[in-house]
């Protein structure tokens, strides 16, 4: 079935056309000596996965309970709505809530490639070519991923928020070659990286639990590429020019933690705009939300060197100014060994399960051979 027959909205266009300015660069020195950034080329080299293999497409997922996490993460939980919904209805509701993320997930995973593609084409140095080239794979995958789950699993599909729209076309459209990577790696994937951390974290399905475990192991190096490539350039950059990135940051925050909320689902159930709005501002899991989705934002871009007076007040207004020195590097560590850990279980449960099964054959055929 076509894609468009499954959007829960209109989305308009099939295509977006973002006019895009900037230089491709090509570099003759191929002996590029930034031996951080070649180790990271060589280990997204080793990590490559296809998606169709790994990822256990065989799982159901039921449709009234697509990612099995607790009903108190709806933002019509325990409000008058919520006890007027009927099992029917709540059962929609998990099931359009999980589409609206998923969708986001696949929209921001397409522009994440895109932007990936466009790194390739623009910065400088041929080390950081080589490996946006290899998370320009990366990111191919994840949008194939997310695209199978929501045709497959779930049958439907949101367009992409207007909010999250507007945020790749400020990155795409500026002509720095800089802004991909601020506006992708640092915060659409920060956000991502949040939203995607919370579902593993709280689900209890098996599917949802796999693709955003594995995604998440590829997203740790993209995060630790961005880190290491702004940090460099941001040190020769004058005073005035990191003023002017730091801007694109605040305006960028305020906008995802403002504005990409989730309540086009909400209309779908009725409810007019201005109560959405009004209900998602009450809401205890929309301020849990908020400060997990600063959890890697803002350690990341106090280390690449983003941190004028101008930020800092902005993150004091959001309340998240100390987890600048939240550890970062721990929390990339536990993306890349929770992948892992699952797959040790799958193959060790697979393991045993063939194993069982084999001694189930050896002592049927006995069985067999003594009567």
């Amino acid at each position: 079935m076509p894609t468009h027959e499954l959007y829960a909205h209109d989305p308009g266009p099939h295509e977006w056309q973002v006019p895009a300015t900037g230089a491709a660069r090509f570099n003759w020195e191929y002996d590029d000596n930034r031996d951080r950034l070649l180790a990271l080329y060589q280990k997204g080299k080793d990590k490559q996965w296809d998606g169709a293999t790994r990822i256990d497409w065989d799982l159901e997922v039921d449709p009234a309970d697509p990612l099995g996490t607790p009903d108190e993460v709806l933002i019509l939980y325990d409000t008058p709505h919520w006890a007027k919904l009927t099992e029917r209805d709540k059962a929609e509701l998990r099931h359009r809530y999980a589409a609206w993320q998923f969708s986001q997930f696949l929209h921001g995973e397409q522009g994440a490639m895109i932007c990936a593609a466009r790194i390739v084409e623009s910065v400088p140095d041929l080390d950081a070519k080589f490996y946006s080239a290899t998370q320009t794979m990366d990111e191919a995958r994840h949008a194939e991923i997310y695209s199978r789950f929501l045709h497959e699993k779930l049958g439907t599909l949101y367009p992409v928020n207007d909010n999250l729209q507007a945020l790749l076309g400020d990155t795409l459209r500026d002509s720095r070659w800089d802004m991909p990577y601020l506006g992708m790696q640092v915060l659409i994937e920060g956000l991502a990286l949040a939203a995607f951390g919370m579902i593993r974290d709280t689900t209890n399905k098996p599917l949802p639990k796999q693709i955003l475990t594995y995604v998440m192991q590829d997203e740790a190096r993209h995060v630790a590429f961005g880190r290491m490539a702004l940090r460099d350039y941001y040190r020769q950059l004058s005073d005035a020019e990191l003023r002017e990135r730091e801007e694109f940051v605040v305006e960028g925050c305020y906008l995802m933690r403002d504005r990409i909320k989730g309540t086009e689902v909400l209309a779908d159930f009725g409810i007019p705009a201005a109560e959405a709005e009004a209900l998602t501002e009450q809401s205890d899991f929309t301020r849990l939300f908020r400060r997990l989705l600063f959890s890697r934002i803002v350690p990341c871009v106090k280390d690449i060197g983003l941190w004028g007076e101008r930020l800092q007040r902005a993150y004091v207004d959001m309340g998240v100014l100390e987890l600048g020195d939240a550890d970062l590097d721990q929390l990339m560590t536990q993306d890349e060994e929770l992948a892992d850990q699952l797959d040790a279980q799958r193959f060790a449960a697979e393991e045993a399960a063939r194993k069982a099964e084999v001694a189930a054959a050896v002592t049927a055929a006995t069985a067999d051979d003594e009567s």
